[in-house]
């Protein structure tokens, strides 16, 4: 059994006001989708830099369900998938006793807020979305409102806790400017209501490819089974799947312009041991492709070993988890509501 929470550890609750926490640390804000099992780019790139952040900011983390349903989803899959991500982002490392983890459609301030933020925002800014263009192309019988509207549900994520920065990658600095827009036209009609966050882009991470075509995003969506690896993969298939990794015929472990496969495999084990890449190049001189991609899978299968038996322990354990998240939802719903309130009162809402 899991050691139960103590909700006075929570950072958010420590002084009872989240100012005189602030005062200190600054606050950060990220969500991610539960649209199926966490990949080792989702991991490299985003959640192991949310582990990292805790101890020095406030961070507030979400599983953003709402944002899934932009697609299609089956009712049942939809639910083990919320659970199961839950359960993989606790067992990578983050602490609820340190951050707030909750799940985003159980705050309800930030359909709320999406929808003021809605008339703040212009069709012609949404539809120049790399996103939208993307999506309704690959879903061209779904070209549904929500995803026109996406971006503006992500601003509301963001400024209702008033963050003062974003971890950003290269493909969502997009939809962060378009939130900085839209609370600075906001504030330039109403006064200073939301706080401007900067985008955070973390010292270590990495940009995790397609293993069978680099040039692509590793996507758990890849109808190549071995393209991406996700967090709980076994062992003999992880390596598998980087023995089959695309490299070029030059042999030779080295970055350089033009070896997408061999520049790729090298982010992720520099990601994962630290080393440089001048380090890995001197590791592995006089080496072939095939003594790389076996370290890159055994350094990739040590990294995951732990996250895949906590995983283990968290989804057996429902009522932790649901503790977990109730808790995380409660003190975000409290005072993303000042934000909301705030907000609606500029407007001219009679407030109850």
């Amino acid at each position: 059994m899991l050691t139960p929470i103590n909700s006075t550890l929570f950072t958010f609750e420590r002084n009872n006001k989240m100012e005189q926490q602030t005062e200190k640390k600054k606050i950060v804000f990220s969500a991610i989708q539960p649209s199926g099992t966490i990949t080792l780019g989702n991991y490299l790139g985003a959640v192991k830099n949310w582990v990292n952040m805790q101890d020095e900011f406030n961070c507030i983390y979400a599983l953003a369900d709402l944002h899934t349903i932009t697609v299609r989803q089956e009712p049942a899959k939809f639910r083990k998938n919320i659970i199961d991500a839950y359960a993989s982002i606790l067992a990578c490392g983050i602490d609820p006793e340190k951050s707030l983890f909750f799940i985003q459609s159980h705050v309800n301030t930030h359909a709320q807020l999406a929808w003021v933020l809605n008339c703040y925002t212009q069709f012609g800014e949404l539809s120049r979305m790399t996103q939208f263009k993307d999506k309704s192309a690959k879903h061209a019988d779904n070209v549904n409102a929500g995803l026109f509207t996406y971006p503006t549900l992500m601003a509301a994520d963001i400024l209702l806790y008033q963050a003062d920065m974003v971890p950003v990658g290269a493909d969502q600095k997009q939809h962060l400017e378009i939130s900085r827009n839209i609370a600075d036209r906001f504030n330039g009609l109403y006064g200073n209501v939301f706080k401007v966050p900067e985008p955070y882009i973390p010292t270590k991470g990495a940009r995790v490819m397609s293993l069978q075509d680099p040039t692509k995003k590793m996507s758990k969506s890849d109808e190549n089974v071995n393209a991406c690896v996700t967090l709980m993969d076994s062992p003999d298939v992880i390596m598998k799947k980087f023995k089959r990794a695309v490299t070029d015929s030059e042999a030779c472990v080295k970055y350089a312009e033009g070896k997408d496969g061999i520049n790729n495999l090298m982010g992720i084990y520099s990601c994962i041991t630290g080393k440089t890449f001048e380090q890995i190049e001197a590791e592995f001189e006089g080496k072939g492709y095939g003594d790389f991609k076996t370290a890159v899978g055994e350094a990739v299968i040590e990294e995951l070993r732990p996250v895949r038996e906590k995983y283990e322990q968290y989804i057996a354990d429902k009522t932790y988890m649901q503790e977990c998240y109730t808790k995380s939802a409660e003190i975000a719903q409290k005072y993303s509501q000042r934000t909301l309130s705030k907000a609606m009162k500029k407007i001219g809402f009679v407030m109850p």
